[in-house]
């Protein structure tokens, strides 16, 4: 009897209803090689209780945010990558719950002065609208960035607060207007390199001078194309003109030289 359960097989609808997961889904997992079930000598997909136990993993690793192909090359090795990716996966998400402790405790300050008869403090609904853009703001551009750099962005991140964000931002949008007045100077010349100066410590106070980090944001800016709209609206003070981005990319290249 207990080797008619083990060798037991399923068809993919029954196999469906047992694990909870759509047709669709055991179809694109099949097509991944992420879930690969035995084929009857007809072609259809046979289950087994092995591929239940590894779907379990694959619905278990896909709840906690990893993407399906990481996932695949997760279980295809051994357990030490899991056991790495899943403490990356964590950080991530104690960074994603340290944003969303913020914006409730702000949320909760407004509830309380309402409940009292007062209007909340505008800067009270400016800390709620400018956590929750920083929520947004964290999650789309994560695709750009490989796991590694996702665990150390969402280090960095616990302590990104939205006043250092204000100030960071201010920096950036100084340092584009004084990059647009010194087109007509020399690249190699001493404004140019103070001003590649400026940018090289901008985008490490971000990355950290880590190039797995930088790799990551050199991906997300190749791709500001196909950046969500609300994204670009946002991005709209920051944008670089193709002569901007010439010239500081020779100021960077004078200054490696240098």
């Amino acid at each position: 009897m207990a080797a008619d359960v083990a060798t037991r097989r399923y068809k993919v609808k029954e196999f469906a209803a047992l694990s909870g997961v759509t047709v669709r889904a055991l179809h694109h997992y099949d097509r991944l090689g992420l879930l690969r079930p035995k084929r009857t000598h007809n072609g259809y997909r046979a289950y087994s209780e092995r591929d239940l136990a590894r779907l379990e993993q694959i619905v278990a690793l896909k709840f906690v945010g990893l993407p399906l192909r990481r996932i695949k090359a997760l279980l295809d090795r051994d357990e030490r990558n899991l056991a790495g990716a899943l403490g990356m996966q964590r950080r991530v998400l104690e960074a994603k719950r340290g944003l969303l402790d913020q914006a409730i405790e702000a949320i909760r300050q407004a509830e309380t002065a309402a409940g009292a008869g007062k209007r909340p403090d505008a800067a009270i609904l400016t800390k709620i609208i400018e956590v929750m853009e920083m929520q947004n703001d964290a999650e789309w551009p994560m695709k750009y960035y490989n796991d590694a750099a996702r665990a150390k962005l969402a280090e960095r991140r616990q302590e990104w607060s939205p006043e250092l964000q204000e100030r960071v931002s201010r920096q950036w949008m100084e340092l584009i207007r004084d990059l647009e007045a010194a087109l007509g100077d020399d690249p190699a010349g001493d404004r140019g390199q103070a001003l590649a100066a400026r940018w090289t410590e901008l985008v490490e106070e971000f990355t950290g001078g880590d190039p797995e980090v930088a790799g990551g944001l050199q991906k997300l800016y190749a791709d500001s194309a196909n950046w969500p709209s609300q994204a670009q609206q946002r991005m709209q003070p920051f944008r670089i003109s193709p002569q901007v981005w010439g010239f500081i990319n020779q100021a960077i290249a004078a200054r490696k030289r240098g």
